[in-house]
């Protein structure tokens, strides 16, 4: 029987960027179906104890360099360690994948959340502009106006709260987290044991 991987996610993260396509890839060889859920990272903290990037003491902040450094070399990632508009405002682009998601499914919101974090994490992009968000749905052939247009209403708003609420009550408290069957996965430096949990 197929499995589901709940996938909570912030297309702002680093680490959601480096484990995204590794976690498409169990995905199709495990024959699993992700259900992806964007979620606001504010409010994710604000509930669980996590502190933005910004406010972390400065030895907590070089670590973060570090590593990003190291999974770039092991994983030969082309990701941008530090982006000129990191951190920007998620947002948009949650609501936007929200939207996709509810609109074209799940397959189609991966592919879209893949495009919308190399903007910030490939190409040096301002994520938090709609004129930037556009010609990221755009590369995945979806009409960018028609996206934004539906991430501003209040279904995909109250869509993403509920996304921050299902991880809150779920144990979740950083992203991206990977849930199978209640076992909960955080980091993509877990998709080792996201990979033996759909094995079994």
């Amino acid at each position: 029987m197929s499995k589901r991987v709940d996938y909570f996610f912030s297309p702002m993260s680093p680490w959601a960027y480096l484990g995204h396509e590794r976690l498409q890839a169990l995905a199709t060889d495990y024959d699993a179906t992700i259900n992806t859920l964007p979620i606001d990272p504010a409010k994710l903290f604000a509930a669980t104890g996590g502190v933005p990037v910004a406010q972390r003491p400065i030895q907590r902040q070089k670590y973060r360099i570090s590593e990003l450094k190291r999974w770039k070399s092991f994983l030969r990632s082309p990701i941008i360690i530090e982006p000129k508009h990191f951190p920007y405002n998620p947002n948009l682009v949650s609501l936007v994948v929200v939207a996709v998601a509810n609109t074209y499914g799940s397959d189609k919101a991966m592919e879209a959340t893949l495009s919308l974090m190399k903007g910030c994490w490939v190409e040096d992009r301002n994520m938090a502009s709609p004129d930037e968000v556009k010609k990221s749905l755009e590369n995945c052939d979806l009409n960018g106006d028609e996206l934004i247009e539906l991430a501003a209403n209040d279904h995909s708003s109250k869509d993403l709260e509920r996304n921050t609420q299902h991880a809150i009550d779920s144990g979740v408290f950083g992203a991206p987290t990977y849930m199978i069957e209640g076992d909960v996965f955080w980091g993509q430096d877990r998709l080792d044991f996201v990979k033996r949990s759909l094995e079994g």
